[in-house]
């Protein structure tokens, strides 16, 4: 009976050792930020609470912050930018503190939050129609320089559209 009780608590006990973050040669620690201290090892970033507890687990899709001379990841308003490549080109969103994406890479590009306002560039695809020679749809893209909060929603739209070819080369070349 007391091998049973010792193999019981080995077992609940395994995976508990197991899943523990090893938080050990870090490449980089940043400064507390709203309770949360941005983590990077080799090439991606997480984020530890003041108790040293991972909240947010290691990804490559943080965007960083330039404070000074130095970069790395925050969390305003409760949100962390971050970015993912669609087809060559850099999409926007955000995630929670628990590393939940809670607004969709969608934007062309973003900021983080201030007072639970962002600005973000929403990109809109107008339907040209069909070209019939080559078969094909025809779109026509632009662009609005937009505040949004912390739920994605547009509060104010900046200007005006802006039109372009959605190409990673245009993007770089857009105002």
């Amino acid at each position: 009976m007391k091998k049973v009780v010792l193999l019981l608590i080995a077992l609940i006990l395994i995976p508990l050792f197991s899943l523990s973050q090893n938080l050990e040669k870090l490449d980089y620690i940043s400064p507390v930020h709203n309770g949360l201290v941005a983590i990077k090892k080799d090439g991606q970033w997480a984020f530890i609470d003041t108790q040293g507890d991972l909240v947010v687990d290691f990804r490559t899709d943080l965007v960083l912050t330039t404070f000074g001379k130095i970069n790395y990841p925050i969390f305003e308003s409760n949100r962390c930018l971050i970015t993912q490549n669609k087809d060559g080109i850099p999409y926007y969103g955000y995630i929670d503190k628990t590393g939940k994406t809670v607004i969709a890479p969608q934007f062309l590009n973003a900021m983080p939050f201030n007072n639970n306002t962002a600005i973000a560039l929403e990109l809109v695809k107008v339907d040209l129609g069909e070209n019939e020679i080559l078969n094909k749809k025809v779109y026509r893209y632009k662009y609005f320089e937009v505040t949004i909060d912390p739920t994605g929603q547009i509060k104010t739209y900046l200007t005006d559209a802006v039109y372009i070819g959605l190409t990673p080369s245009n993007l770089l070349k857009a105002p």
